[in-house]
């Protein structure tokens, strides 16, 4: 069961892009998967965590977005989740690392659902393809041009990156000899 709620929680956090909120999906779908074990065949277990757990982002989503159109004045505001991340997270995590996740929470669907599949949980074309019911062609066009959308959306910061690594000097260069 660990291993199901690692890559469920893992899906809900890169798709949500908010801790609390993916560790209420993944209480749900566990949940669900609980109730339906019975029901459940080992070869589709994979697609149908994803298609459950993708769903209840959707759901978490639309929740978040009625609540911040919700009136009822400072109690809507106060219950809607900070956008912003928390210190111990934004000390953890690095520049790059934030605007990938920012990159990714951008994305249209279905490229980041594909792309949080393949590039962070390492699933297979073929899984992917079957959990979200696409031709396999179609499920690494996808990828592909996902990919191109993020390297685009991280070149200022993949630049900068760069930037600072040629300048660097090699260490023993610059210090004074003796």
């Amino acid at each position: 069961m660990a291993l199901h709620k690692d890559r469920v929680f893992s899906f809900a956090l890169y798709y949500l892009g908010d801790r609390d909120q993916a560790e209420d999906v993944t209480q749900e779908v566990l949940i669900k998967l609980w109730r339906h074990w019975n029901d459940l065949e080992v070869d589709d277990l994979a697609a149908w965590l994803t298609t459950v757990t993708r769903n209840a982002s959707f759901d978490a989503l639309r929740r978040r977005k009625r609540a911040a159109v919700a009136p009822g004045g400072d109690e809507a505001f106060a219950r809607m989740p900070d956008p912003r991340p928390d210190p111990a997270h934004e000390a953890s995590g690095s520049e790059l690392g934030a605007r990938l996740r920012s990159a990714l929470g951008e994305l249209a669907e279905p490229y980041r659902s594909i792309l949080i599949l393949r590039e962070i949980q390492q699933r297979p074309h073929q899984e992917i393809a079957d959990t979200l019911e696409m031709p396999l062609v179609t499920v690494r066009v996808y990828a592909h041009r996902g990919r191109k959308m993020l390297r685009e959306a991280l070149a200022d910061v993949l630049g900068a990156e760069r930037s600072r690594s040629e300048t660097a000097e090699p260490p023993g260069k610059g210090s004074p000899g003796k």
